[in-house]
């Protein structure tokens, strides 16, 4: 069902992803390295983790209700976007053919996703994602009480 909560959390969450993908994570990548749609697609994630997320628990709850679910909101964003970058570059490697099995493939998602946690876990992320994430939540929350 749409409401203005689930627009509010897409819009909120899409910017907190796309945000600190362009200005804080893709500075720490490697020299030459090419990020593409990067920021895009996890801008994408966060706006459907968002929705789907925050938006659809919003209504009704408080002030510690929206602080909570802003906060695992913000992980689910940080979750699905590694598991989506991690899993796109494992199909660009299986159609070079660089694994020998499926297993291997999936296998390394996993450690992609490792990879990736390790490379964007500084201060700054982290600071950036949880405060905006939270900020997000309560800004939600409070629409989601105004326009039920």
């Amino acid at each position: 069902m749409l409401t203005f909560a689930h627009v509010v959390a897409a819009v909120l969450y899409g910017a907190l992803a796309w945000g600190v993908s362009e200005i804080l994570i893709e500075p720490l990548f490697p020299e030459g390295f090419n990020p593409g749609y990067f920021a895009e697609v996890n801008a994408a994630v966060g706006a459907l983790t968002g929705w789907i997320v925050m938006g659809s628990r919003a209504a009704g709850v408080g002030l510690g209700g929206s602080i909570s679910i802003g906060f695992t909101t913000t992980i689910m964003v940080v979750f699905w976007c590694l598991f989506v970058q991690s899993f796109w570059e494992m199909i660009r490697r299986s159609l070079e053919m660089q694994y020998d099995g499926g297993m291997e493939a999936i296998v390394a998602v996993f450690e992609m996703i490792a990879e990736n946690l390790v490379l964007m876990s500084t201060v700054e992320v982290w600071v950036a994602l949880l405060v905006g994430g939270v900020l997000a939540g309560l800004v939600t929350g409070f629409f989601g009480r105004i326009w039920r």
